[in-house]
């Protein structure tokens, strides 16, 4: 092809992707053909699985609240200069500072400099636009969050520290291939995704008789199903993350990276308390008590059979060790169970040859079936890279 010669246009490659791409699950397929492949070569010999995850920044960054407002109010002024460009006149002073205080201020003037006039606001448009504005104007702080990516969330690498985007949990050989993938918003926990990369990886015909994992994954669902499932779970008990005796609706997700546990509106516990119960009765275990922002509690979508109204504050407690968990205790003073943990750090660097050698750090576009198309491309071509890589060393 010379470099005159006309190319597919973008907009039909974009066509492509999203419409014809979006239900081959094209994740899953590739995956299991490099599997395929590394099991046809005889590369893959261990029978044990390196769980983690992995975070990828949304393409578009989070906006502040009064980015928001700047953005709408400039909508409705865009709108009403169409129709008479002699309102500037008439419209208050922009704001000028930093200030979501003075931001809220002059969007309320400009909402009543609008609203005064019944001939521009019974425009369709308008009227539409000063509704939206008027809307984020009342509405909280946290629903004034927004970005351009939908489907991208907020999660927490730290207690301190968030990012803006998704999740990749993935499954790995101790030869350092990639078996299975799935690819979530930021704000999902990694235990939960536990089932399914087991599930995966056996369909793609690894036979699994170990999963190593962080604290993340020594949840009691994950300890049981391990035992069902007829593998051995190497993951280092964290006495927090039990759900006890709680009706499912109510469980509350312990999120590793924080140290925290948060709610299902994906909010972090502010601090926590250790209780050791030393006043109640024989055999009460202690337990951790978690304290939410009862301000976010109080508009929260979720507050329903969670938050009491009136409340002064909203605690979540859990008991420190169960008895479900006393055999997981045991195993993990295990030899056996040491040097299988020794095998974790692999999974490790393959979350940072993702992103540092392939761009895995940042979105490449918008939207969860995007990211899982930019998943699904990556690690394809860093499968068979080791692939390449293993075949040579023999």
């Amino acid at each position: 092809m010379a470099p005159e010669d006309e190319v597919i246009n973008p907009s039909s490659l974009t066509k492509f992707r999203k419409l014809r791409l979006k239900d081959m699950n094209l994740l899953d397929m590739l995956i299991a053909k490099t599997v395929q492949l590394a099991l046809e070569k005889g590369i893959i010999k261990s029978k044990s699985i390196i769980v983690d995850a992995t975070h990828t920044k949304s393409r578009y960054n989070q906006k502040t609240p009064r980015q928001v407002l700047q953005e709408q109010s400039k909508n409705l002024r865009r709108s009403i200069y169409e129709i008479d460009e002699t309102m500037k006149e008439k419209f208050p002073d922009k704001n000028t500072e930093d200030s979501l205080e003075k931001e809220l201020k002059y969007c309320k003037q400009l909402i009543d400099v609008v609203k005064g006039n019944g001939e521009i606001c019974s425009y369709p448009k308008v009227q539409e636009k000063v509704n939206l504005l008027e809307e984020s104007v009342t509405d909280d702080m946290e629903h004034l969050e927004t970005s351009k990516d939908e489907d991208a969330k907020t999660g927490h690498k730290t207690a301190d520290t968030s990012f803006f985007g998704y999740k990749t949990h993935i499954a790995m050989t101790e030869e350092r291939i990639i078996t299975a993938a799935t690819i979530t918003s930021g704000e999902k926990t990694d235990g939960k995704e536990l089932p399914k990369l087991v599930q995966k990886s056996r369909a793609a015909g690894i036979q699994i008789e170990s999963v190593i994992g962080d604290m993340a994954y020594s949840e009691k669902k994950n300890i049981e199903a391990a035992k069902e499932c007829g593998y051995e779970l190497i993951a280092k008990l964290n006495p927090v993350i039990t759900q006890g005796n709680r009706r499912k609706e109510d469980e509350f997700e312990f999120n590793k990276d924080a140290g925290m546990y948060q709610c299902k509106a994906g909010h972090l516990a502010i601090h926590k308390y250790f209780d050791k119960r030393k006043k109640d009765k024989k055999n009460k275990n202690p337990r951790m008590v978690y304290f939410f922002d009862i301000e976010k509690c109080k508009c929260c979508p979720y507050r329903d059979g969670c938050y009491k109204e009136g409340a002064k504050k909203k605690t979540y407690t859990e008991t420190i060790i169960c008895d479900s968990h006393s055999e997981q205790v045991k195993f993990q003073e295990t030899e056996h169970f040491k040097e299988k943990m020794r095998e974790r750090y692999k999974i490790e660097a393959k979350n940072s040859e993702l992103k540092h050698r392939h761009g895995y750090d940042v979105a490449s576009s918008s939207g969860l079936i995007c990211m899982e198309m930019q998943g699904a491309m990556t690690i394809f071509a860093v499968n068979l890279k080791r692939i390449i890589k293993l075949m040579n060393e023999k």
